[in-house]
């Protein structure tokens, strides 16, 4: 599980250019599955069919990563940039970012009277270039950088850049890995641009339509000083989502969660997140209307190059999901 996450986090993949870790993936999980494609749109959906007489089950876990996104590019060399997703200014200062290519560089910023004034336009990406020729030959105009990978373990606890979310998608390659047979027809879904408007996510969900689906996701904690309040904590097992601002969880989807969970004394939290949303806010609205929720891993620090989430909640959610998917669903 260990080397998994740290092979899978450092994987080079921002919204919009998940070629990379898609390819990661899908050499990871070809063995078990019937069926692997990639879409139009990039998603990477994998099918593994069952005997016929259960649901047409969508999972889904994203591959893409928040980062950055060259503008220009000065006489100095020094690289302008916008966002890709949810990035914060003041955590990007100091930071090293990585291209596709493996070139490295620091964020730095303007002078400013008041750290309230430090937004992305006062900041620069510098690749160690001292002309814009030598920059250019380096770095173009519409790339992207990620946070450089790092992880460590601290105890049970996963220190990594990423797990947001690379962590869903372990956990849906374990499943694969310990799912042995299953009534139902699955589709695994690796989407792409969940970051930036949960985009794969809808179009995997158009093609499938499935019967029901559930999105594999990190979230929030209220577990460390100050934090707002949030019940959910690190080691206290995998979180069923019960709302976020993109969906409420449909309830025979948090009842099937629930008792599945009770009966094979899988340890579990529920959740409510007031801020944010996973893929299951797209694939919810999809045609019809697909009945969807999410089980969510625990992170601190979400969207911060150094994200923390524990292996045991990682391994519960694991369990909760095969367990799921080993009985008829009613």
């Amino acid at each position: 599980m260990q080397d998994l996450i740290k092979e899978i986090t450092a994987v080079f993949g921002p919204s919009g250019s998940e070629e990379k870790i898609r390819e990661v993936i899908k050499n990871k999980i070809s063995d078990y599955v019937d069926e692997v494609e990639t879409d139009k749109l990039g998603n990477l959906i994998a099918y593994k069919k069952g005997n016929g007489q259960g649901k047409r089950i969508m999972l889904a876990a994203h591959m893409d990563q928040i980062g950055l996104l060259v503008t220009h590019i000065d006489d100095d060399g020094f690289l302008r940039f916008t966002n890709i997703g949810g990035v914060k200014p003041h955590r990007l200062i100091g930071q090293r970012f990585i291209f596709a290519d493996g070139t490295v560089g620091t964020v730095g910023v303007e002078k400013v009277d008041e750290e309230k004034d430090i937004k992305l336009d006062k900041l620069y990406l510098d690749i160690g270039a001292s002309s814009k020729d030598e920059a250019t030959k380096r770095a173009r105009i519409g790339d992207s950088v990620v946070y450089y990978p790092q992880f460590n373990l601290s105890g049970n606890r996963i220190i990594s850049s990423y797990l947001d979310d690379r962590i869903g998608c372990i956990v849906l390659i374990k499943v694969l890995e310990e799912l042995k047979e299953s009534p139902h027809d699955i589709y695994f879904v690796f989407t792409v641009q969940e970051e930036v408007g949960l985009r794969g996510a809808r179009t995997a969900a158009y093609k499938i339509e499935p019967d029901l689906a559930i999105a594999v996701d990190v979230t929030a904690t209220g577990d460390t000083p100050k934090a707002p309040t949030m019940a959910v904590s690190l080691g206290d097992g995998a979180a069923i989502k019960i709302k976020d601002s993109a969906s409420i969880t449909h309830p025979m989807i948090k009842e099937l969660l629930i008792s599945t969970a009770e009966k094979y004394n899988i340890k579990y939290q529920l959740e409510v997140l007031e801020r944010g949303g996973t893929d299951a806010g797209s694939i919810h609205l999809t045609k019809g209307g697909i009945p969807s929720g999410t089980v969510s891993i625990p992170t601190r620090y979400i969207h911060s190059p150094a994200e923390m989430a524990d292996l045991g909640d990682v391994e519960e959610s694991i369990r909760l999901l095969t367990k799921l998917l080993e009985e008829e669903i009613e």
